[in-house]
């Protein structure tokens, strides 16, 4: 009779169900930790239970149901010295190690992580991803890490696995010899390395890692900004060229504004600057191609080189209510006649291309127009 009473008053049947999707371990409560002899034991695919006797460890289950007896529990009937078996309730702890894998971690290097790159020398990088982590020994996991938590989640040990990644990153950042133009393309590869160095770490308390992705590497936003000023150089490629392309865009725009004499005049102007910073680069191009040798002595200071030479003036044509131009007064041979209306910058107003005393020379070759007839 007394037996049958305690035999209702305790649960029979163990087990438990994640609902939360972060609990790693889990204790089972009952009241007095008392078990029935017998009792039914249901560990699921994913979960492990582990019984603690007294402080101490004891057996393991695995995926499968159990009766709790003395032929499926050997080492709580060593600890409870069960040989001549037993049929009363006994205390234990039971613990449900969940064996999933939980993924979506991330983790990210707080500092920069600093190194010699062969390409620019001593550089700083940061680098984040994301990582999975499962149990893969129930018992080290207990002793390592839980203790007697009896609700133990994902978030407790997600920083200190998270340290342990961004410390094993930056050593094998820092010793790969990468450059750091390569290491996007490298990724999956240097993934592997880290994974491989926390693997001893991680065993060490009961855990594995079979997911780690290094998602991106990028340089300080300084370094960037000078890196995109140098990729925009190679870009743009001959210097000199594109100085003559943008001189050549600039006065375009400036004849297609529609300003008339002002619009004419920034170009004139535009096209004059251009023309004096192209000579002077040149200028100093050809200064620095007169080199000496070591065992020269050193030259007198050299003279300044001459001005540059003063840019011709843009001329407009007008014809049949409509302007053409600007044209440099060395293309206007063949395109006016004397009576030809012309402006240029300076100038109060249209005036007949024969009476511009800068246009003379290009009617000194041609005759004058003929007499009227019967003169």
């Amino acid at each position: 009779m007394v037996f049958s009473f305690l035999k209702g008053q305790f649960i029979d049947v163990i087990e438990w169900t994640d609902a939360s999707r972060n609990t790693m371990v889990y204790r089972f409560e009952r009241y007095g930790n008392s078990i029935m002899y017998g009792a039914k034991l249901t560990v699921r695919e994913g979960q492990i239970a582990v019984f603690i006797h007294e402080g101490q460890l004891a057996d393991v289950f695995e995926p499968g149901m159990y009766m709790l007896e003395t032929n499926n529990m050997p080492l709580m009937t060593a600890l409870q010295h069960w040989d001549h078996g037993f049929n009363s309730p006994f205390k234990s702890e039971i613990y449900f190690v969940n064996t999933r894998r939980f993924g979506g971690l991330k983790w990210g290097t707080q500092n920069p992580v600093m190194l010699r790159d062969p390409e620019f020398g001593p550089l700083r990088l940061r680098a984040f991803g994301s990582y999975a982590v499962r149990v893969k020994d129930a018992p080290t996991f207990m002793r390592e890490i839980v203790g007697t938590d009896g609700d133990f989640t994902q978030e407790k040990i997600a920083g200190q696995i998270r340290n342990i990644v961004v410390q094993k990153v930056s050593r094998v950042l820092a010793a790969s010899g990468i450059p750091a133009l390569d290491m996007a393309a490298n990724t999956k590869d240097l993934s592997d390395v880290v994974g491989k160095a926390i693997a001893p770490t991680l065993e060490d308390y009961g855990l594995e890692m079979p997911e780690l992705y290094i998602e991106n590497i990028s340089l300080p936003p300084e370094v960037e900004k000078v890196l995109d000023q140098r990729t925009s150089m190679g870009i743009v490629g001959d210097l000199n060229q594109y100085t003559q392309f943008s001189a050549a865009q600039a006065m375009q725009k400036a004849a297609e504004s529609g300003d008339g004499g002002m619009g004419a005049g920034l170009g004139a102007g535009m096209g004059m600057g251009m023309g004096m910073a192209m000579a002077q680069g040149m200028g100093m191009q050809g200064a620095g191609a007169q080199g000496h040798s070591p065992a020269q002595a050193a030259p007198a200071a050299a003279p300044p080189p001459p001005p540059p030479p003063a840019a011709e003036p843009m001329w407009h044509i007008a014809e049949n209510g409509q302007t053409r131009g600007p044209f440099a007064q060395s293309q206007l041979a063949g395109q006016i006649t004397r009576e030809t209306l012309v402006w240029t910058e300076g100038q109060s107003g249209w005036l007949k291309a024969g009476e511009v005393p800068a246009l003379a020379p290009l009617f000194a070759a041609m005759p004058p127009p003929p007499p009227p007839a019967g003169s």
